[in-house]
């Protein structure tokens, strides 16, 4: 950092100094430099620059209050580097060897920003003394602040003073320049187009109107995220910029809560009047869109959406799928909540004695709008959106207060269990062993009876949380079932490992090994694999009597299937179980 020095010196009389063109007066030596520079209107100061030294010859009282008294009392951090920059460029304008420079600094002052118009120019040096440099500044505060005032009335809308159509593409270009933006990042634009708008400007007055779009205006702001924009394109139209990092899965989001937000009657004198909108939604491809065309693209699906009376997505080849998939997570998450699902449990046999082993349970849906929703898709949905927890709780706690019911009915404890499916993502997320005790607690049912079925990627995904909770489910004496064995990345090494009881063949080499000698193989190696491990074998996709034959002669233990029985309800299950009991025991 270059030293600095504050003196008043005596101007000497020389011939080529540029002070003397201040006049004869500047030639008398009686007259001192800093009297000379406090004449002058603006801003200004004397100094020289030598071995890296900055020296203030002098200064008018204009810079002392201005640069040299805020240099010298700023603190550390932005403010300091703010009061020190235009120093800064005093040292660069020397080193270029310029004669003269312009630049403009900004600061902040105790009544907000200042802006100051700076020069810089060299004067001729003097009987060898270091040659001086002259700065002058002009306070521009007060035209910038007028400038800014002006640029935003041009940019906003003057009554709800949201972001205008020319003030939004200016915000749009700010965000996708100066935000971090992850990979696959798109954004989109929602467009809002207020329904019969003009009958209220002409049934209740232009008064009325403005009340109206103001309070819309506030509504919208509340559904926002952070980082998104909300702008007033139009008389009745409104657009909102924002960021998916989900695709049309977030702009989804954000429409419903759009709904949520204008929900509610707004009050206009005594009147409740109730908003209806048409909304349409515009994605970009990739990040470098034309943000004016993805607009364009939003205000085009609006027009389809006021004939259609729906959400409209301009890009139409992903609009049936994320709509269905929105509406499954809302479904979903009332269904939870009003017991709107049911388990179904299909029987697990004996492959060896016919006898039923037990029952694993299915999650099934039956929804009233939407009807039968299948597994794969509403269970895809729940792990995407978080709903996956509450849905397994749901499961065990149900599948554990099945087997108690069913010993009431019996009069005494069945000998047969229930496996209860785990996905990765509630094992991530949830204390799956607790849910487990509170599961074989509140039923009373034995912890033998219950086993928790997990994937392969379960385990590969993180291996020791996931040893952790086996040998917790083994502490609840709960059997554990290796679901959907062989597509997966496991290795005999994880499996020798984990307290793992049972290998589930995935149906994709059963139901076909008849036919494919290569799956034939692989059934034979994870049952020969399961016998040098000490673990018993179930095999699932059994739809043939054949199969059920063949996976018998090969010593496999326990398999389940369409040949056997469909998934069926509590019910009929116990009523499935009672009926081959009671032929087995006759």
């Amino acid at each position: 950092m270059e030293s600095i020095s504050v003196r008043n010196l005596p101007v000497k009389q020389t011939s080529g100094t540029p002070l003397s063109g201040a006049g004869d007066a500047c030639a008398n030596p009686a007259i001192k430099m800093a009297q000379w520079l406090e004449a002058l209107p603006q801003t200004a100061a004397v100094f020289s620059y030598e071995n890296n030294n900055i020296s203030f010859i002098a200064g008018n009282a204009r810079f002392a209050a201005a640069f040299h008294a805020q240099t010298q009392a700023a603190a550390d951090g932005e403010r300091a580097r703010a009061a020190t920059h235009w120093r800064e460029r005093v040292v660069s304008f020397i080193q270029s060897g310029r004669d003269s420079d312009c630049f403009e600094i900004r600061r902040d002052g105790k009544l907000g920003p200042e802006y100051f118009m700076c020069t810089i120019g060299r004067l001729a040096a003097v009987d060898g003394r270091p040659e001086l440099y002259l700065f002058t500044a002009i306070d521009r505060t007060s035209e910038r602040t007028i400038e800014k005032n002006l640029r935003r009335e041009l940019l906003s809308d003057g009554l709800t003073a949201l972001p205008n159509r020319t003030g939004f593409g200016e915000e749009i270009d700010d965000r996708l320049a100066n935000s971090a933006w992850p990979d696959k990042a798109q954004f989109g634009i929602i467009a809002i187009d207020l329904s019969r708008f003009s009958r209220v400007n002409e049934s209740l007055g232009p008064m009325a109107g403005d009340e109206l779009l103001i309070t819309v205006a506030k509504r919208l702001k509340s559904s926002l995220r952070q980082g998104d924009v909300l702008a007033r394109i139009g008389g009745n139209d409104f657009a909102i910029f924002a960021r998916l990092n989900n695709g049309l899965s977030d702009a989804l989001h954000i429409v419903q809560r759009i709904r949520e937000a204008l929900s509610s009657p707004i009050r206009l004198s005594d009147l409740q009047i109730r908003v209806d909108c048409a909304i349409g939604c515009a994605l970009s491809i990739k990040l470098d869109d034309d943000p004016d065309d993805i607009v364009r693209k939003a205000q085009a699906a609006v027009k389809i959406a006021k004939r259609s009376g729906k959400v409209e997505i301009y890009r139409n080849g992903v609009l049936k799928e994320a709509q269905r998939r929105f509406s499954i997570e809302s479904r979903l998450r009332d269904a939870l909540a009003q017991g709107g699902l049911t388990l179904a449990y299909q029987p697990l046999i004996h492959l060896q004695t016919g006898e039923i082993t037990g029952f694993e349970a299915l999650a099934r849906w039956d929804d009233e709008e939407l009807g039968v929703v299948p597994p794969v898709e509403f269970i895809a949905v729940a792990e995407e959106s978080g709903l996956i927890t509450p849905l397994g709780r749901w499961a065990a706690y149900e599948a554990a207060q099945a087997l108690s019911r069913w010993d009431a009915r019996f009069g005494q404890a069945l000998p047969v269990g229930v496996n209860v499916n785990l996905s990765p993502i509630q094992m991530a997320r949830d204390d799956v062993a607790s849910m487990f005790e509170e599961s074989l607690r509140y039923s009373g049912v034995h912890g033998s009876r219950l086993t928790a079925e997990l994937t392969e990627s379960a385990i590969v995904a993180d291996p020791d949380k996931a040893r952790k909770l086996l040998f917790a489910l083994k502490d609840l004496q709960m059997p554990i079932a290796m679901d959907d064995f062989g597509t997966g990345f496991s290795n005999l090494a994880s499996l020798h490992s984990l307290p793992i009881d049972i290998l589930k063949i995935d149906r994709s080499f059963v139901s076909s090994m008849l036919e494919d000698h290569d799956k034939a193989v692989i059934v034979r190696t994870i049952l020969s694999l399961a016998e040098s491990l000490n673990l018993k074998v179930t095999a699932e996709g059994i739809e043939t009597q054949d199969l059920a034959h063949a996976l018998q002669q090969m010593g496999c233990w326990q398999g389940q299937g369409y040949y056997f029985a469909k998934p069926m309800s509590e019910g009929e299950a116990f009523d499935y179980w009672r009926a081959r009991w009671n032929f087995e025991t006759v």
